[in-house]
């Protein structure tokens, strides 16, 4: 007689309130060995809750956990690690001041490689891994240094290196490359063969389908269904994430109009070691117009949006033009007041500060009448401003006094987006717009961009999501190593052909003007 493999993890029954909110309702799930399992939902279903239920970063008002078969009591991420249990959060947990090796080492559980071996041999083991899986990674940085698609690497990097028996990842691909992504794959797959299981989150449904062997669908907290993802199509994953259709993304075509924001021949020198050098970086955005950047992380997106937000004017030459003004020694805040809008790619601490209420946080970028009158803060205007927010967007919050934290990662980045988008911009720039949002979020938020464009307004989109650029934009640009492709119309625009310009692979060079090569344009 022959006993069968008890499931990795089982969890029965798990239950999470908060005041106002049920964030998992009686919730049941099985992950076998070697299994890669997909968890579905559309934002604030309560999937990233039962994660870090799971993880023992929240702790369940009821439910039980079983572990390789056994009872599981999990009071904190110290007792998830030292079962196996490793996590990939959405918003990552890492400290800016401190550098990758010391961030990856303070989350390793003992025996993993940080009590064992010195810094300098874990920062070599970081390097090798890095290498491997194809995330690459300088140890020695300092993470404040990093952009955001840099830093879930390290968040990768850290979970590969404890070796875990279940590998938990929240919307791990949501600012990595496709290159990159496929990469992961043969990563994960490899580990699920050897028996690791994989909890695997995220709204691409592409991608659930290529790579779980099985899904359990989430809404309003609930588990509402158990499929085998291979068998489904993308739209019938939908349907079952959102109990309907997403709504269709309207196309709008219009006629570009006059130059609302120019860059000319703009150098930038490196803030510090690691930072990309910026070089004859030169592009305009037309009204009536939506340009997007695409490119590798940490190929310079994140001093350009610097340099054009107004966060940092250390310029070496060149200039930016609003409305053909000189705008290029102004600071943030006079540049949105010439019109500029601007959504950081980093939510949390950039975008919004997490102990704050959404209606504190309009005031980031609100501050004049009828929200600010003579250094007087008006509480009732900047509410109502959070309301029509939430209103419009269809952000899941209890109301304006919510707290930025308290809210998924998906809802706040359509608060943060709608926060821009009714200052009434002459020019958005906007970074990763759809980072860790549904199908259905998704396809709002590109609906309100292109109904923008239709104002007039110009819009600039810096985004690793090709399929988002090529859906939503006009022009597409690609930065290499600090500098900007020709740009080329995204209607005529290839996968192939971006993948080589992000290797800066167009005539002339990286900055070149010339036409793109027949070999790129042709790919």
């Amino acid at each position: 007689m022959t006993l069968s493999t008890p499931p990795r993890l089982a969890l029965a029954h798990i239950s999470k309130r908060y005041p106002g909110v049920t964030a998992n309702d009686d919730v049941s799930l099985v992950v076998a060995p070697g299994e890669i399992h997909a968890v579905l939902g559309e934002n604030g279903a309560g999937k990233s809750t039962l994660m870090k239920i799971i993880f023992g970063a929240v702790k369940p008002d009821a439910g039980e956990m079983h572990f390789n078969g056994a009872p599981a009591a999990i009071h904190n991420p110290h007792d998830a690690r030292n079962l196996g249990i490793a996590m990939v959060f959405q918003h990552f947990s890492l400290f800016d001041t401190l550098t990758v090796t010391e961030n990856i080492a303070l989350g390793l559980p003992r025996g993993k490689g940080k009590d064992n071996a010195s810094m300098k041999q874990l920062a070599e083991r970081i390097r090798e891994t890095a290498q491997r899986y194809g995330l690459p990674l300088e140890p020695n940085r300092h993470v404040h240094t990093l952009s955001v698609g840099e830093r879930q690497r390290v968040e990768i990097v850290r979970a590969l290196l404890a070796r875990p028996q279940l590998l938990i990842l929240d919307e791990p691909t949501s600012v990595l490359t496709p290159q990159a992504v496929q990469t992961l794959f043969v990563t994960l797959r490899q580990l699920a063969a050897e028996g690791t299981s994989i909890l695997y989150i995220s709204h691409k449904l592409d991608e659930i389908r290529e790579l779980c062997h099985s899904a359990t669908v989430m809404r309003m907290g609930r588990v509402t269904g158990v499929c085998d993802p291979r068998q489904e199509s993308a739209a019938s994953l939908s349907r079952l994430m959102i109990g309907g259709e997403p709504p269709r993304e309207a196309r709008v075509q219009t006629e570009p109009g006059a130059c609302r924001l120019a860059v000319r021949a703009l150098s930038l020198p490196r803030a510090h070691a690691f930072a990309t050098e910026l070089s004859d970086i030169a592009m305009d955005l037309r009204a009536g117009e939506i340009v997007g950047i695409a490119g590798v992380s940490g190929n310079g997106q994140q001093e350009l949006l610097a340099a054009l937000s107004g966060e940092d004017t250390r310029a070496e030459r060149g200039a930016v033009l609003l409305d053909d003004k000189p705008v290029g020694r102004l600071d943030a805040r006079a540049r949105r007041r010439a019109g500029l809008a601007f959504v950081p790619e980093e939510r949390l601490g950039r975008g919004a500060v997490p102990g704050m209420s959404l209606a504190a946080n309009t005031l980031l970028s609100h501050q004049s009448a009828p929200y600010v009158r003579r250094g007087m803060i008006s509480p009732k205007a900047a509410a109502g401003l959070a309301q029509a927010v939430i209103t419009r967007f269809r952000v899941k919050a209890s109301g304006p006094q919510a707290l930025a934290k308290s809210l998924s990662g998906g809802n706040l980045q359509k608060f943060i987006v709608g926060r821009e988008i009714e200052s009434g911009p002459k020019v958005l720039i906007v970074a990763q717009p759809t980072w860790g949002v549904d199908v259905g979020a998704a396809a709002q938020i590109h609906n309100e961009l292109l109904a923008l464009k239709a104002t007039g307004c110009a819009l600039l989109v810096v985004s690793e999501e090709l399929d988002e650029l090529f859906a939503i934009c006009d022009r597409l640009h690609v930065i290499a190593k600090g500098r900007l492709s020709p740009s080329i119309p995204a209607r005529d625009a290839t996968r192939e052909q971006v993948g080589l310009w992000m290797s800066g692979l167009w005539e002339g060079g990286p900055g070149g003007q010339q036409e793109p090569r027949e070999a790129a344009l042709h790919a």
